[in-house]
């Protein structure tokens, strides 16, 4: 039985250095990875006023 992922990419931008936006399935909080090379990052995405960007789950 093949077990559902968790976090669906929702937007890219880039190749070697790229940008992405993942989003947790169950929570709706999205998150922002950047690498360069073999180098990266994620951290959570903020809004304007410092709180978590939450996608609302049923529109994935």
């Amino acid at each position: 039985m093949k077990k559902e992922e968790r976090f669906v990419e929702t937007y890219s931008q880039g190749g070697v250095s790229a940008i992405k936006i993942f989003v947790d399935k169950e929570t709706g909080v999205n998150y922002l990875f950047h690498h360069q090379g073999y180098a990266g990052g994620m951290t959570v995405l903020l809004d304007k006023d410092g709180k978590p960007v939450i996608t609302d789950v049923e529109n994935i």
